[in-house]
């Protein structure tokens, strides 16, 4: 019996900071692969872990083979490179802008101000997340994806739509840029074939094309879920109940909810300091909230260990309890 209650293709997993998603993540990938999937685990963490969690180097921003695991793959994402060549494609789009529509305007300050806005860290690392999407889609069967906390996350899945927005106007500025170009012409022909071979307007048509078959992708209910982490404090849980809401809002479904670090009732007991007893009750208050909001989405409860979960066996020891 799998984690997940239907077979999705891409698997985002999230929330709040702490919560350990990138664990149940894992555990998901891994119960994946040894279901006979080929399964690639990709980590958009700007801190990440997978490589102490696998106990392997997989830094270097290249999918690299889990050791201990015929078909699992992983990859950790640097943040930091795909700023950096998110920012030189759009400076070149913003050069190419100005200098084809014969703009006599040094473009540094458009730079800077389209690169340095609070959501292009978030646009390119969706522009990252287009890339495994559409090119490395087709060479596995499944791709989990271990996103940043949840507000990132939501805002890397929104951005679905802004993303659009913002494309569909800078093309049809473009387009009206090079029609008025060709109206104020003398040789009409000549600047009709540049207009057909102009490289702005190639390169956005093409990565609207992308998006689109993004879009299509990340808005299948039958291909596409998102997994939410929660441990069992009042603060974790209303965060998911609200960042839930908002995927649902940009019309992404939601696959379950999983309950980590909760508290065994038999370890409560035999604490005879009364703290543990303490938390467990309060535990167990939020529970029933937990059960009240998600209901059937609850996907299993997995309890705090006395030790890091590190390592494949550990992982195991995981996926058997969201298997209960």
């Amino acid at each position: 019996m799998p984690i997940l209650k239907r077979d999705y293709k891409y698997i985002f997993v999230g929330g709040k900071g702490g919560v350990g998603k990138t664990v149940i993540a894992s555990a998901i990938a891994l119960d994946l692969a040894e279901r006979g999937k080929k399964v690639l685990l990709a980590s958009f963490n700007p801190v990440h872990s997978l490589s102490t969690l696998f106990q392997q180097d997989l830094s270097g921003g290249v999918v690299k083979k889990i050791k201990e695991v015929d078909s699992l793959y992983a990859v950790e994402v640097e943040i930091d490179d795909i700023v950096n060549r998110y920012k030189e494609k759009i400076s070149r789009i913003i050069r190419e802008f100005l200098k084809w529509a014969e703009i006599p305007i040094d473009p540094k300050g458009f730079i800077d101000i389209a690169t340095t806005n609070p959501a292009f860290q978030e646009s390119a690392m969706f522009d990252k997340m287009m890339d495994i999407v559409l090119n490395e889609g087709q060479n596995y069967d499944n791709i989990v994806f271990d996103t940043a906390a949840v507000a990132n996350a939501i805002r890397l899945i929104g951005l679905s739509k802004i993303y659009g927005l913002w494309l569909g106007r800078v093309i049809k500025s473009r387009e009206e840029a090079l029609s008025l170009r060709y109206q104020l012409s003398f040789r009409k022909d000549k600047v009709l074939e540049e207009i057909k071979k102009d490289p702005l307007l190639l390169d956005l048509l093409s990565l609207n094309e992308r998006y689109n078959e993004v879009k299509k992708i990340l808005t299948n209910p039958n291909i596409t879920t998102f997994v939410f982490v929660t441990i069992p404090t009042i603060l974790a849980i209303s965060v998911v109940k609200r960042f839930s809401d908002m995927v649902m809002a940009h019309d992404i479904p939601i696959g379950g909810v999983v309950v980590n670090m909760v508290i065994p009732r038999e370890e409560a007991e035999k604490d005879l300091t009364g703290f543990l007893r303490s938390k467990w009750e309060e535990q167990e208050r939020n529970i029933r909230l937990i059960k009240e909001l998600f209901g059937e989405n609850v996907l299993g409860y997995v309890p705090m260990f006395p030790t890091d979960v590190i390592g494949i066996e550990a992982l195991r020891m995981i996926i058997d309890v969201l298997k209960r």
